[in-house]
């Protein structure tokens, strides 16, 4: 199965273009504050303008959130035409009842009870006596370790655990992210082995995305067997 390549924080159709047609599967945008976020106008008018210059279906549009209500989340999606939807914050799976799109979860491996919970969902998507659990539709691959750093919600460019996400990696489908580059991103896929990796500063110069080092990272992505 193929590696899958996420570049989030995207804030341009330029980097956005550069992304896809470099082979990524997964492009995100940012909602939540932070120096990448976008407005859901901008969002929208990068996607349509992607699907219009020929980006198929297969690349997925991602929406990144922290702690904001479902009906939030849901004008996003609708507006925007988000595939899935990234909780970066600190939401329980129960918290997200609701969501119009599948759900990835950002989790840090802190040991925080929600984490837990959200591992927990992932791993047992049936609840005692196999009724549906009442928590949101997971993606296929429901969680990305970050990097724990504590008052952060992601972006930091700090390395995630390898060891914690390698054992949790055993168990569950999950993107790799926390302080990837095209200089460590194959050693990381080889120690982890992850289902797909997840990138955002590792790619940027001066705080703006780079073309040359989002294609240098697919690059390198795609380099191990």
């Amino acid at each position: 199965m193929a590696l899958l390549v996420k570049i989030c924080g995207l804030r341009t159709v330029e980097t956005a273009l550069a992304a896809a047609r470099s082979g990524a599967d997964m492009l995100g945008f940012v909602f939540a504050p932070s120096r990448r976020r976008i407005t859901q106008e901008q969002a929208a008018t990068i996607i349509a303008e992607l699907r219009h210059h020929g980006v198929g279906a297969e690349v997925k549009m991602v929406g990144l959130f922290v702690n904001e209500p479902p009906a939030v989340i849901n004008a996003a999606i609708a507006h925007c035409n988000l595939d899935y939807v990234q909780l970066s914050g600190d939401e329980r799976p129960e918290q997200a009842w609701g969501i119009d799109r599948p759900v990835i979860k950002s989790v840090r491996l802190s040991g925080d009870p929600s984490e837990q919970a959200w591992i927990d969902r992932a791993g047992s998507p049936t609840i005692e006596g196999g009724e549906p659990a009442r928590s949101p539709a997971l993606a296929p691959y429901p969680l990305i370790v970050d990097a724990h750093v504590p008052g952060s919600y992601g972006g930091s460019g700090t390395l995630a655990d390898w060891d914690q996400a390698a054992a949790l990696a055993k168990r569950l489908p999950l993107l790799l992210a926390g302080g990837l580059t095209p200089a460590n991103v194959a050693a990381a896929i080889e120690h982890v082995r992850p289902r797909g990796v997840d990138v955002s500063s590792g790619v940027e110069t001066n705080g703006v995305k780079d073309s040359s080092l989002i294609e240098a990272f697919l690059h390198m992505a795609r380099s191990v067997v």
